[in-house]
């Protein structure tokens, strides 16, 4: 998949994916553990960058 195909995630999508809350999202965000961009000031955030967190918590809990 190449980057022009890549799905965006809303910020409640994410949420709902990783079963956080909102705070939480926003805080992996800034603190860059999630890739986002801006488009009219609303975060999008591209699926891999969901999937790439997901691997990384689990090869740190492993």
């Amino acid at each position: 998949m190449t980057a022009a195909t890549t799905e965006l995630l809303t910020v409640p999508e994410v949420m709902a994916r990783l079963k956080l809350g909102r705070s939480k999202v926003y805080d992996l965000i800034r603190s860059h553990r999630l890739v986002s961009i801006k488009i009219d000031g609303s975060h999008r955030i591209p699926l891999d960058s969901v999937s790439s967190f997901i691997l990384a918590q689990i090869d740190e809990a492993a």
